[in-house]
């Protein structure tokens, strides 16, 4: 099954590391709202949680989150923990 636009943008961001009322927060939407988009990316890739369904999701789309990677310096590490 496919993900809706709006699945694949908060898979996105779970992706990259945020919590999902940070994800509420930037998308402008509800919590529940949030909850609902990851469930349902979960299921659609028959995923055990959001961690291994951001992995199934990649491994079937192997160019996703590199353009993210270039607009971002290089990085995907939107807190900067990683950085020196």
């Amino acid at each position: 099954m496919t993900l809706s636009p709006k699945e694949l943008e908060v898979l996105t961001l779970v992706a990259l590391g945020y919590s999902d009322k940070e994800i509420s927060v930037k998308l402008k939407i509800a919590y529940g709202t949030v909850r609902n988009h990851i469930d349902k990316a979960i299921l659609k890739l028959n995923a055990q949680n959001r961690t291994h369904a951001v992995v199934v999701y990649k491994l079937k789309n192997k160019n996703w989150l590199e353009n993210l990677y270039e607009e971002n310096n290089n990085t995907l590490d939107r807190r900067g923990v990683l950085s020196y």
